[in-house]
């Protein structure tokens, strides 16, 4: 598909985040930081903010398999709400942190994990990425990647904190 994303096409602005991948430097950096900022915000209002994540990986990953459908390339750099679905997967340990500066200090760590995770894809994200097609393989790599982001900020802010 040559004119993608279309932002015209609700499946193709929905997965751009608003044309957020249409970024010409980094959407997928972009995309993240904008999930940050998306997830901070939730996690003070949303209660059942496991609910809430659970609901939009499931949405996300319907998204990517709407928006990708014509395109050669199914994991165009332009499809950024996976990166939401991964960010948001790092970030949730943030929620359990007592001080302001924990929270500050664990999200910019997941952010930059996250980020490391997900450019450079070490195994099994690497796998996931070249052998699980469709929306779910477009959204699974990222997850994955927030895990690993995840567990190591946490692993981190022990060291740090403890």
């Amino acid at each position: 598909m040559n004119n993608f994303p279309d932002l015209k096409n609700p499946f193709h602005f929905i997965a751009t985040l608003g044309a957020i991948g249409k970024l010409p430097f980094a959407p997928g950096t972009w995309g993240s930081l904008f999930a940050c900022v998306l997830f901070i915000m939730l996690a003070h209002i949303v209660i059942n903010i496991e609910i809430f994540i659970a609901i939009t990986i499931i949405f996300s990953i319907w998204i990517c398999e709407k928006a990708s459908i014509d395109l050669i390339e199914k994991d165009h750099k332009s499809i950024v709400i996976d990166e939401l679905a991964g960010m948001w997967i790092a970030l949730y340990p943030a929620i359990f942190y007592d001080t302001r500066d924990e929270r500050v200090v664990f999200v910019i760590l997941a952010f930059l994990l996250f980020r490391f995770f997900d450019i450079l894809k070490p195994y099994p994200i690497s796998y996931v990425d070249k052998n699980i097609k469709g929306g779910i393989g477009i959204v699974l790599d990222d997850i994955i990647a927030g895990f690993f982001a995840g567990l190591t900020s946490v692993g981190v802010m022990i060291l740090l904190f403890a």
